[in-house]
């Protein structure tokens, strides 16, 4: 399972390295919608640029996050790799301290890790994420804290 859902990032990521030496100020894909879910604090658009099924399992989207915005707990029953494509955010899991992601990170959830990502209060914050869909949909959770959302940025925390 892990090499399959490392197989499907390193394919993704090699197709974002080579469309970025192409056109290095944005990754090439749409915006998306500004998404109206109830999971989420802020405005996110998503773009789903694969939708998984039986032949191709991983599903693929592109995230932005407008600056605060963050998604709730939440989990992936078949783990999930966040390619970090644009600005500064915060990525946490339960259990272990928060910590600032920046682009050219990649962050990879270890199937049924309960976490939650989000981009700082002044920046925004993008990712192409793969999920592995094959062993079920996200598991939403409870929304953020202030003090999780907070803890990530030593300076707000104290």
């Amino acid at each position: 399972m892990r090499a399959k859902l490392l197989c499907v990032a390193l394919v993704a990521s090699s197709l974002f390295v080579c469309h970025s030496q192409a056109q290095t100020s944005d990754t090439g894909f749409l915006k998306g919608e500004l998404s109206a879910a109830k999971n989420h604090t802020g405005d996110i658009w998503l773009s789903e640029l694969n939708v998984g099924d039986s032949t191709f399992d991983p599903s693929i989207a592109m995230a932005t996050y407008g600056p605060g915005a963050k998604l709730d707990w939440h989990s992936h029953p078949g783990g999930q790799v966040l390619l970090i494509t644009e600005g500064t955010g915060y990525y946490q899991e339960r259990g272990k301290p928060a910590r600032i992601v920046h682009k050219g990170d990649v962050i990879k959830s270890a199937p049924g890790v309960e976490h939650w990502h989000g981009a700082t209060p002044t920046t925004t914050f993008a990712y192409i994420a793969v999920t592995l869909t094959s062993k079920g949909k996200t598991v939403w959770l409870e929304p953020v804290t202030d003090k999780d959302y907070h803890s990530a940025d030593p300076k707000r925390s104290r």
